[in-house]
């Protein structure tokens, strides 16, 4: 699948990933997101799709490159929240990255959204699909603005690495292997 823009009126939800997928702890959550589809409705009304093909997982103030690291600030407080929220930050006053809330309540956790077809990089595909500070908190398993769609797709050998741009965070943590991509 490439890159599909379409127009607001033919929005199909009818694939919609629901609750008990995101309600799954991050690091179970990461590897089933590759193959799925982030649909952004832009401010213009056209709705981008994109094949997700890079995700990380981060999974609670144990793990020390997880925003929630150090507790509950104005900032992290998304990170508790259930499964299926949007949270999007600003990384390095440059780009905003785009990350889906998982696992239960009061346990912070997310999956990073790395990459999708046609953009790799956190940054890159959130500047071309329209992401910034305003879908953060949206849910996407109601939300008309911003979603994720299953069309079946599996993709064959998914691989795994260590994180990427977390040299602050403990040895374990960086070297543990929750970065999944195809």
């Amino acid at each position: 699948m490439h890159t599909l823009v379409c127009s607001a009126d033919i929005i199909s939800t009818m694939n919609r990933i629901d609750n008990s997928l995101y309600n799954l702890n991050s690091p179970e959550l990461a590897p089933l997101l590759l193959g799925k589809i982030l649909c952004v409705k832009r401010d213009d009304g056209e709705v981008v799709k994109a094949r997700i093909t890079e995700t990380e997982a981060y999974f609670g103030e144990e793990d020390t490159a997880c925003h929630a690291h150090k507790g509950r600030t104005n900032r992290t407080e998304i990170l508790y929240s259930a499964g299926g929220r949007v949270y999007v930050y600003l990384c390095y006053g440059v780009h905003y990255l785009m990350n889906i809330i998982s696992g239960p309540m009061e346990h912070p956790q997310g999956v990073l959204i790395r990459g999708v077809e046609g953009f790799n990089g956190p940054g890159k595909l959130t500047k071309y699909l329209g992401i910034n500070k305003s879908h953060n908190n949206l849910d996407a398993t109601t939300s008309d603005i911003i979603w994720l769609e299953d069309d079946g797709f599996v993709p064959e050998n998914i691989k795994t690495s260590p994180r990427i741009g977390i040299d602050y965070a403990t040895e374990e943590y960086r070297n543990i292997h929750w970065r999944f991509y195809y």
